[in-house]
Protein backbone atom coordinates (compact mmCIF):
# COMPACT_ATOMS: atom_id res chain seq x y z
CA UNK A 1 0.00 0.00 0.00
CA UNK A 2 1.58 3.31 -1.23
CA UNK A 3 0.55 6.94 0.09
CA UNK A 4 -0.82 7.87 -2.54
CA UNK A 5 -3.44 5.28 -2.30
CA UNK A 6 -5.32 7.82 0.19
CA UNK A 7 -7.37 10.83 -1.30
CA UNK A 8 -5.59 14.05 -1.73
CA UNK A 9 -5.82 16.56 1.44
CA UNK A 10 -7.90 19.00 -0.88
CA UNK A 11 -10.73 16.63 -1.20
CA UNK A 12 -11.18 16.81 2.73
CA UNK A 13 -13.68 18.46 3.93
CA UNK A 14 -13.64 21.55 6.73
CA UNK A 15 -17.10 22.10 8.01
CA UNK A 16 -18.97 20.31 11.22
CA UNK A 17 -15.38 19.39 12.60
CA UNK A 18 -15.61 20.93 15.78
CA UNK A 19 -16.37 17.42 17.33
CA UNK A 20 -13.74 15.56 15.11
CA UNK A 21 -9.93 14.60 16.49
CA UNK A 22 -7.14 15.33 13.57
CA UNK A 23 -3.76 13.53 14.23
CA UNK A 24 -1.01 15.16 11.93
CA UNK A 25 2.52 14.42 10.94
CA UNK A 26 4.71 17.58 11.02
CA UNK A 27 7.73 17.84 8.26
CA UNK A 28 5.86 17.78 4.76
CA UNK A 29 2.46 17.90 5.83
CA UNK A 30 1.39 20.56 8.21
CA UNK A 31 4.39 21.84 7.46
CA UNK A 32 5.35 22.31 3.90
CA UNK A 33 8.73 21.47 4.11
CA UNK A 34 9.95 17.62 4.36
CA UNK A 35 13.08 18.42 5.88
CA UNK A 36 13.84 19.49 9.27
CA UNK A 37 17.38 20.25 9.16
CA UNK A 38 16.95 23.98 8.92
CA UNK A 39 15.44 23.78 12.51
CA UNK A 40 18.13 21.57 14.12
CA UNK A 41 20.58 24.01 12.84
CA UNK A 42 18.82 26.70 14.47
CA UNK A 43 18.84 25.06 17.71
CA UNK A 44 22.68 24.17 17.69
CA UNK A 45 23.66 28.15 16.54
CA UNK A 46 21.39 29.42 19.11
CA UNK A 47 22.72 26.53 22.31
CA UNK A 48 26.63 26.18 21.11
CA UNK A 49 27.40 28.11 18.42
CA UNK A 50 29.00 28.13 15.55
CA UNK A 51 31.32 25.24 16.27
CA UNK A 52 27.92 22.59 17.42
CA UNK A 53 26.56 23.91 13.68
CA UNK A 54 29.75 23.15 11.76
CA UNK A 55 29.27 19.68 13.88
CA UNK A 56 25.81 19.24 12.70
CA UNK A 57 26.87 19.90 8.88
CA UNK A 58 29.60 17.49 8.72
CA UNK A 59 27.11 15.06 10.47
CA UNK A 60 24.36 15.40 7.58
CA UNK A 61 25.92 13.64 4.78
CA UNK A 62 26.43 10.30 7.03
CA UNK A 63 22.49 11.47 8.04
CA UNK A 64 21.36 11.73 4.67
CA UNK A 65 22.57 8.32 3.06
CA UNK A 66 21.50 6.79 6.42
CA UNK A 67 17.59 8.19 5.76
CA UNK A 68 17.14 7.75 2.31
CA UNK A 69 19.16 3.93 1.73
CA UNK A 70 18.61 2.09 5.43
CA UNK A 71 16.64 3.34 7.81
CA UNK A 72 14.41 7.11 8.21
CA UNK A 73 14.30 6.28 11.91
CA UNK A 74 18.85 5.65 11.71
CA UNK A 75 19.27 9.38 9.72
CA UNK A 76 16.81 11.24 12.26
CA UNK A 77 19.42 9.64 15.28
CA UNK A 78 22.24 10.69 13.79
CA UNK A 79 21.12 14.56 13.48
CA UNK A 80 19.82 14.35 17.35
CA UNK A 81 22.74 12.75 18.30
CA UNK A 82 24.98 15.89 16.42
CA UNK A 83 22.59 18.72 17.62
CA UNK A 84 21.79 17.57 21.05
CA UNK A 85 24.80 15.72 22.91
CA UNK A 86 26.20 17.56 25.89
CA UNK A 87 23.45 20.58 25.57
CA UNK A 88 22.18 21.69 28.80
CA UNK A 89 17.70 20.57 28.43
CA UNK A 90 17.33 23.84 29.39
CA UNK A 91 18.62 26.11 26.61
CA UNK A 92 17.36 23.50 24.17
CA UNK A 93 13.88 24.11 25.92
CA UNK A 94 14.91 27.99 25.79
CA UNK A 95 15.76 27.51 21.46
CA UNK A 96 12.37 26.11 20.98
CA UNK A 97 9.95 28.45 22.88
CA UNK A 98 12.26 31.62 21.39
CA UNK A 99 14.03 30.70 18.18
CA UNK A 100 12.15 28.13 16.48
CA UNK A 101 8.06 29.64 16.26
CA UNK A 102 9.05 31.89 14.00
CA UNK A 103 10.24 29.88 11.67
CA UNK A 104 7.55 27.58 11.95
CA UNK A 105 4.90 29.96 11.62
CA UNK A 106 6.11 30.83 8.15
CA UNK A 107 5.84 27.57 7.08
CA UNK A 108 2.66 26.31 7.55
CA UNK A 109 0.73 24.71 4.45
CA UNK A 110 -2.88 26.01 3.66
CA UNK A 111 -4.82 23.05 3.19
CA UNK A 112 -3.43 21.31 5.98
CA UNK A 113 -4.05 23.94 8.42
CA UNK A 114 -7.56 24.32 7.27
CA UNK A 115 -8.53 20.92 8.02
CA UNK A 116 -6.04 21.20 11.37
CA UNK A 117 -7.51 24.52 12.78
CA UNK A 118 -11.28 23.39 11.66
CA UNK A 119 -11.35 20.41 13.72
CA UNK A 120 -11.85 20.89 17.60
CA UNK A 121 -9.07 18.28 18.98
CA UNK A 122 -5.94 18.60 17.14
CA UNK A 123 -2.94 16.34 17.78
CA UNK A 124 1.04 16.22 16.10
CA UNK A 125 2.14 12.51 15.91
CA UNK A 126 5.71 13.66 14.45
CA UNK A 127 9.64 11.82 14.36
CA UNK A 128 11.02 15.41 15.44
CA UNK A 129 11.75 15.18 18.65
CA UNK A 130 8.23 17.04 21.07
CA UNK A 131 10.59 19.02 23.03
CA UNK A 132 11.48 20.92 20.00
CA UNK A 133 8.22 21.47 18.36
CA UNK A 134 5.56 21.46 21.97
CA UNK A 135 6.47 24.76 22.71
CA UNK A 136 5.14 26.19 19.03
CA UNK A 137 2.29 23.72 18.47
CA UNK A 138 0.54 24.33 21.69
CA UNK A 139 1.14 28.11 22.30
CA UNK A 140 0.95 29.34 18.53
CA UNK A 141 -1.73 26.78 16.92
CA UNK A 142 -3.80 25.77 19.88
CA UNK A 143 -3.02 22.34 19.30
CA UNK A 144 -3.58 19.60 22.34
CA UNK A 145 -1.41 16.86 21.83
CA UNK A 146 2.35 16.50 21.19
CA UNK A 147 3.70 13.34 20.09
CA UNK A 148 7.39 13.35 19.04
CA UNK A 149 10.23 11.60 19.57
CA UNK A 150 11.64 11.68 23.74
CA UNK A 151 15.05 12.46 23.79
CA UNK A 152 17.32 10.87 26.24
CA UNK A 153 18.84 13.03 29.45
CA UNK A 154 21.43 12.65 32.34
CA UNK A 155 21.47 15.31 34.87
CA UNK A 156 20.20 18.02 32.81
CA UNK A 157 21.95 17.43 29.35
CA UNK A 158 20.74 15.81 26.60
CA UNK A 159 22.92 12.76 25.89
CA UNK A 160 22.30 12.59 22.03
CA UNK A 161 20.21 9.45 22.02
CA UNK A 162 16.21 8.53 22.27
CA UNK A 163 14.44 6.71 24.51
CA UNK A 164 12.17 4.02 23.73
CA UNK A 165 10.24 3.15 21.90
CA UNK A 166 12.66 5.28 19.51
CA UNK A 167 12.35 7.48 16.77
CA UNK A 168 8.48 8.03 15.91
CA UNK A 169 8.48 6.42 12.27
CA UNK A 170 6.31 3.78 10.73
CA UNK A 171 5.14 1.42 13.50
CA UNK A 172 6.24 3.46 16.09
CA UNK A 173 3.79 6.17 15.28
CA UNK A 174 0.49 3.81 15.13
CA UNK A 175 1.97 1.99 18.53
CA UNK A 176 1.89 5.72 19.98
CA UNK A 177 -1.35 6.40 18.45
CA UNK A 178 -3.15 3.47 19.75
CA UNK A 179 -1.73 4.19 23.20
CA UNK A 180 -2.58 7.66 23.56
CA UNK A 181 -6.36 7.20 22.42
CA UNK A 182 -6.78 3.86 22.92
CA UNK A 183 -10.28 2.59 21.61
CA UNK A 184 -10.96 6.26 20.14
CA UNK A 185 -10.32 6.53 16.98
CA UNK A 186 -9.82 9.79 15.29
CA UNK A 187 -11.70 10.94 12.67
CA UNK A 188 -8.72 12.36 10.29
CA UNK A 189 -5.21 11.34 9.92
CA UNK A 190 -3.20 13.81 7.60
CA UNK A 191 0.43 12.33 6.21
CA UNK A 192 2.66 13.14 3.56
CA UNK A 193 4.83 9.62 3.36
CA UNK A 194 4.93 5.69 3.31
CA UNK A 195 5.89 5.36 6.83
CA UNK A 196 2.75 7.63 7.86
CA UNK A 197 0.62 4.84 6.88
CA UNK A 198 0.60 2.69 9.98
CA UNK A 199 -0.95 5.53 12.00
CA UNK A 200 -3.26 6.55 9.12
CA UNK A 201 -4.84 3.68 9.22
CA UNK A 202 -6.28 3.90 12.68
CA UNK A 203 -8.25 6.88 11.50
CA UNK A 204 -11.40 7.11 10.17
CA UNK A 205 -10.30 9.37 7.28
CA UNK A 206 -6.92 9.55 5.89
CA UNK A 207 -5.77 12.01 3.28
CA UNK A 208 -2.08 12.29 1.50
CA UNK A 209 -0.60 15.71 1.49
CA UNK A 210 1.93 15.99 -1.55
CA UNK A 211 5.20 17.67 -1.49
CA UNK A 212 4.85 20.83 -2.36
CA UNK A 213 7.53 23.89 -1.85
CA UNK A 214 5.99 25.99 -4.08
CA UNK A 215 2.96 26.54 -2.65
CA UNK A 216 2.15 29.70 -0.89
CA UNK A 217 2.50 29.53 3.20
CA UNK A 218 -0.49 30.52 5.40
CA UNK A 219 -0.50 34.19 6.74
CA UNK A 220 0.64 34.70 10.09
CA UNK A 221 -2.03 36.75 10.22
CA UNK A 222 -4.48 34.42 10.69
CA UNK A 223 -3.07 32.18 13.40
CA UNK A 224 -4.65 32.11 16.67
CA UNK A 225 -1.50 34.21 18.11
CA UNK A 226 1.07 35.93 16.16
CA UNK A 227 4.72 35.37 16.68
CA UNK A 228 5.61 39.13 17.87
CA UNK A 229 8.69 38.43 20.79
CA UNK A 230 11.22 35.87 19.34
CA UNK A 231 15.16 35.85 19.62
CA UNK A 232 17.71 34.10 17.79
CA UNK A 233 20.50 35.51 15.29
CA UNK A 234 19.25 34.29 12.23
CA UNK A 235 17.14 36.08 9.38
CA UNK A 236 16.42 33.65 7.08
CA UNK A 237 16.27 29.51 7.86
CA UNK A 238 19.27 27.11 7.74
CA UNK A 239 19.60 24.95 4.85
CA UNK A 240 22.88 22.81 4.93
CA UNK A 241 24.22 25.23 1.93
CA UNK A 242 23.38 28.51 3.77
CA UNK A 243 24.89 27.10 7.04
CA UNK A 244 28.23 26.07 4.82
CA UNK A 245 28.24 29.86 3.58
CA UNK A 246 27.37 31.24 6.79
CA UNK A 247 30.13 29.37 8.72
CA UNK A 248 32.82 30.34 6.11
CA UNK A 249 31.12 33.96 6.03
CA UNK A 250 32.05 34.23 9.92
CA UNK A 251 35.24 34.91 10.09
CA UNK A 252 35.71 37.14 7.25
CA UNK A 253 32.33 38.97 7.96
CA UNK A 254 33.85 39.47 12.00
CA UNK A 255 36.95 41.34 10.61
CA UNK A 256 34.57 43.43 8.41
CA UNK A 257 32.94 44.12 11.36
CA UNK A 258 35.81 45.12 13.63
CA UNK A 259 36.71 47.51 10.23
CA UNK A 260 33.35 48.84 10.63
CA UNK A 261 32.88 49.58 13.92
CA UNK A 262 36.02 51.21 13.91
CA UNK A 263 34.73 53.48 11.41
CA UNK A 264 31.97 54.34 13.36
CA UNK A 265 33.99 54.79 16.63
CA UNK A 266 37.37 57.16 15.55
CA UNK A 267 36.36 59.05 12.51
CA UNK A 268 33.95 62.00 13.38
CA UNK A 269 30.29 62.32 12.53
CA UNK A 270 30.70 64.05 9.17
CA UNK A 271 32.83 61.84 7.20
CA UNK A 272 30.96 58.64 8.44
CA UNK A 273 28.43 58.75 5.67
CA UNK A 274 31.33 57.82 3.16
CA UNK A 275 33.10 55.33 5.36
CA UNK A 276 30.02 53.92 5.36
CA UNK A 277 29.49 53.87 1.58
CA UNK A 278 33.11 52.44 1.15
CA UNK A 279 32.90 49.68 3.68
CA UNK A 280 29.23 48.73 2.12
CA UNK A 281 26.85 50.40 4.50
CA UNK A 282 23.90 52.06 2.95
CA UNK A 283 22.47 54.47 4.62
CA UNK A 284 19.32 56.12 3.20
CA UNK A 285 17.79 59.60 4.60
CA UNK A 286 13.86 60.40 3.71
CA UNK A 287 12.57 63.99 5.00
CA UNK A 288 14.26 66.85 5.96
CA UNK A 289 17.22 66.54 8.94
CA UNK A 290 16.21 69.93 11.06
CA UNK A 291 19.33 72.13 11.88
CA UNK A 292 20.27 72.58 15.05
CA UNK A 293 19.06 76.38 15.57
CA UNK A 294 21.50 77.73 18.62
CA UNK A 295 20.11 79.79 21.64
CA UNK A 296 16.70 77.42 21.19
CA UNK A 297 15.47 75.08 23.11
CA UNK A 298 16.93 71.67 21.76
CA UNK A 299 14.54 69.42 19.39
CA UNK A 300 13.78 66.02 20.92
CA UNK A 301 13.75 63.09 18.47
CA UNK A 302 11.68 60.64 19.46
CA UNK A 303 12.51 56.90 17.32
CA UNK A 304 10.99 53.77 17.41
CA UNK A 305 14.38 51.36 18.64
CA UNK A 306 15.78 49.25 15.83
CA UNK A 307 19.01 48.28 16.96
CA UNK A 308 21.86 49.92 19.46
CA UNK A 309 23.53 51.56 16.63
CA UNK A 310 20.28 53.53 15.98
CA UNK A 311 21.64 56.52 17.77
CA UNK A 312 24.76 56.44 15.79
CA UNK A 313 23.29 55.97 12.46
CA UNK A 314 20.41 59.10 13.47
CA UNK A 315 23.93 61.17 14.40
CA UNK A 316 25.27 60.68 10.79
CA UNK A 317 22.08 61.62 9.19
CA UNK A 318 21.93 64.76 11.19
CA UNK A 319 25.53 65.23 10.20
CA UNK A 320 25.86 66.28 13.40
CA UNK A 321 26.52 64.03 17.21
CA UNK A 322 23.23 63.90 19.39
CA UNK A 323 23.49 62.57 22.78
CA UNK A 324 21.21 59.97 23.34
CA UNK A 325 18.77 59.05 26.39
CA UNK A 326 18.10 55.37 27.10
CA UNK A 327 17.00 52.84 29.57
CA UNK A 328 19.75 51.00 29.17
CA UNK A 329 22.71 50.56 27.79
CA UNK A 330 25.79 48.93 26.41
CA UNK A 331 29.47 49.28 28.15
CA UNK A 332 31.17 47.47 25.46
CA UNK A 333 29.12 50.22 23.17
CA UNK A 334 29.51 53.29 24.90
CA UNK A 335 33.89 52.72 25.14
CA UNK A 336 33.64 52.73 21.08
CA UNK A 337 30.69 54.72 20.45
CA UNK A 338 31.42 58.58 19.25
CA UNK A 339 28.02 59.54 20.50
CA UNK A 340 27.31 59.84 24.27
CA UNK A 341 24.97 58.16 26.17
CA UNK A 342 23.29 59.28 28.92
CA UNK A 343 21.38 56.25 30.82
CA UNK A 344 18.18 57.17 32.51
CA UNK A 345 17.16 55.97 35.57
CA UNK A 346 13.75 54.90 35.86
CA UNK A 347 12.53 57.03 38.73
CA UNK A 348 10.26 59.33 36.75
CA UNK A 349 10.57 62.60 38.24
CA UNK A 350 14.46 62.14 38.38
CA UNK A 351 14.62 61.24 34.67
CA UNK A 352 12.38 64.38 33.59
CA UNK A 353 14.01 66.77 35.46
CA UNK A 354 17.72 65.89 33.93
CA UNK A 355 16.05 65.77 30.32
CA UNK A 356 14.75 69.59 30.69
CA UNK A 357 18.03 70.39 31.93
CA UNK A 358 19.64 68.83 29.08
CA UNK A 359 17.33 70.27 26.28
CA UNK A 360 18.34 73.62 27.62
CA UNK A 361 21.97 72.95 25.92
CA UNK A 362 21.54 70.74 22.87
CA UNK A 363 19.37 68.18 20.98
CA UNK A 364 18.63 64.84 22.12
CA UNK A 365 17.50 61.53 21.28
CA UNK A 366 15.12 58.84 23.00
CA UNK A 367 13.67 55.68 22.19
CA UNK A 368 10.28 55.62 24.33
CA UNK A 369 10.05 51.87 23.54
CA UNK A 370 11.96 51.56 26.43
CA UNK A 371 14.34 48.02 24.27
CA UNK A 372 14.80 47.08 20.71
CA UNK A 373 11.86 45.56 18.74
CA UNK A 374 11.91 43.55 15.69
CA UNK A 375 9.52 42.17 13.06
CA UNK A 376 6.64 44.71 12.06
CA UNK A 377 5.42 46.02 15.17
CA UNK A 378 6.27 49.00 17.64
CA UNK A 379 6.02 48.24 21.36
CA UNK A 380 3.95 50.62 23.60
CA UNK A 381 5.51 53.88 23.75
CA UNK A 382 6.51 55.45 27.54
CA UNK A 383 4.77 59.14 27.57
CA UNK A 384 7.67 60.45 29.61
CA UNK A 385 8.82 62.09 26.54
CA UNK A 386 5.45 64.26 26.06
CA UNK A 387 5.66 65.65 29.58
CA UNK A 388 9.20 67.25 29.04
CA UNK A 389 8.83 69.40 25.82
CA UNK A 390 6.40 70.50 22.65
CA UNK A 391 9.63 70.84 20.81
CA UNK A 392 9.09 66.93 19.33
CA UNK A 393 10.60 65.42 15.93
CA UNK A 394 9.21 62.35 15.38
CA UNK A 395 11.86 59.98 13.67
CA UNK A 396 10.72 56.39 12.07
CA UNK A 397 14.11 54.13 11.29
CA UNK A 398 14.25 50.56 10.02
CA UNK A 399 17.31 48.65 10.13
CA UNK A 400 17.46 46.10 7.07
CA UNK A 401 19.75 42.97 6.98
CA UNK A 402 19.92 39.84 5.27
CA UNK A 403 21.61 37.05 7.24
CA UNK A 404 21.98 38.17 10.83
CA UNK A 405 19.85 40.00 13.70
CA UNK A 406 21.67 43.22 15.14
CA UNK A 407 19.38 42.68 18.68
CA UNK A 408 19.68 39.15 21.34
CA UNK A 409 17.61 39.65 24.48
CA UNK A 410 18.71 36.00 25.93
CA UNK A 411 22.43 35.64 24.20
CA UNK A 412 25.50 38.14 24.30
CA UNK A 413 24.42 41.68 24.20
CA UNK A 414 27.77 42.92 23.33
CA UNK A 415 28.17 41.11 20.52
CA UNK A 416 24.49 42.68 18.69
CA UNK A 417 26.72 45.72 16.98
CA UNK A 418 29.21 42.91 15.25
CA UNK A 419 26.67 40.62 14.35
CA UNK A 420 24.56 43.77 12.82
CA UNK A 421 27.88 44.74 10.89
CA UNK A 422 28.89 40.96 10.00
CA UNK A 423 25.78 41.53 7.34
CA UNK A 424 27.13 41.84 4.05
CA UNK A 425 25.48 45.01 3.16
CA UNK A 426 23.34 46.13 6.33
CA UNK A 427 21.36 49.07 5.82
CA UNK A 428 19.69 51.92 7.48
CA UNK A 429 16.91 53.84 6.78
CA UNK A 430 15.83 56.89 8.50
CA UNK A 431 13.07 59.06 7.73
CA UNK A 432 12.82 62.12 9.35
CA UNK A 433 8.98 63.47 9.78
CA UNK A 434 7.28 66.82 10.55
CA UNK A 435 7.89 68.46 14.32
CA UNK A 436 4.83 67.81 15.84
CA UNK A 437 2.67 71.17 15.63
CA UNK A 438 1.11 73.18 18.46
CA UNK A 439 -2.62 70.91 18.37
CA UNK A 440 -0.78 67.49 18.90
CA UNK A 441 1.38 68.29 21.95
CA UNK A 442 0.63 68.71 25.58
CA UNK A 443 0.69 72.42 25.38
CA UNK A 444 -2.68 72.10 23.31
CA UNK A 445 -4.71 70.34 26.36
CA UNK A 446 -3.50 66.47 25.32
CA UNK A 447 -2.61 64.09 28.02
CA UNK A 448 1.51 62.53 27.84
CA UNK A 449 -0.53 59.41 27.05
CA UNK A 450 -2.52 60.59 23.85
CA UNK A 451 0.78 62.32 22.59
CA UNK A 452 2.99 59.48 23.00
CA UNK A 453 0.48 57.61 21.00
CA UNK A 454 -0.14 60.13 18.21
CA UNK A 455 3.76 59.59 17.85
CA UNK A 456 3.65 56.03 17.85
CA UNK A 457 0.86 56.05 15.39
CA UNK A 458 2.82 58.20 12.95
CA UNK A 459 5.76 56.55 13.23
CA UNK A 460 3.87 52.87 12.52
CA UNK A 461 1.97 54.64 8.91
CA UNK A 462 5.51 55.50 7.93
CA UNK A 463 6.79 51.91 8.65
CA UNK A 464 3.63 50.30 7.77
CA UNK A 465 4.08 48.70 11.11
CA UNK A 466 1.29 47.45 13.61
CA UNK A 467 1.10 49.61 16.92
CA UNK A 468 0.68 47.62 20.02
CA UNK A 469 0.44 48.13 23.90
CA UNK A 470 3.30 45.25 24.47
CA UNK A 471 6.26 46.71 26.61
CA UNK A 472 9.35 46.12 27.29
CA UNK A 473 8.53 44.16 30.36
CA UNK A 474 6.06 41.65 28.01
CA UNK A 475 9.13 41.17 25.49
CA UNK A 476 11.63 40.81 28.40
CA UNK A 477 8.98 37.75 30.07
CA UNK A 478 7.75 36.84 26.99
CA UNK A 479 11.77 35.49 26.18
CA UNK A 480 12.38 33.67 29.56
CA UNK A 481 14.68 37.17 30.61
CA UNK A 482 14.23 38.80 34.04
CA UNK A 483 13.29 42.12 33.84
CA UNK A 484 15.48 44.50 36.46
CA UNK A 485 13.34 47.92 37.32
CA UNK A 486 10.42 46.57 34.44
Amino acid sequence: MAITTFPMIEKCTSIDRENDIVVTDLDGTLLRGRNSFAYFALVAFDVDGVLRLLFLLLASPIAGILYYFISESAGIQVIVFATFVGMKVFNIESAARNVLPKFYSEDLHPESWRVFSSCGKRCVLTATPRIMVEPFLKDYLGTDIVLGTEIETYKGRATGFVRPPGVLVGKNKADTLTSTFGDTQPEIGLGDRDTDIPFMTLCKEGYFVPSNLKVNAVSTKVLPKPVIFYDGRFIKKLTPLISLLVILWIPLGFLLACVRLSVMSFLPVPLQYYAFLATGIRLIINGIPPLHIKKSKGLLFVCCHKTILDNIFLSVALDRSVPVVTYSTSRFLNIFSPIKTITLTRDRAFDASMIKKLLKQRDLTIFPEGTTSRGQFLLRFSSLFAEITNEIVPVAIEAKMSMFHGTTTRGWKWMDPFFFLMNPRPTYEITFLNKLSYEFTCKSGKSSHEVASYVQKVIGETLSYECTTFTRKDKYMALDTIVKNP
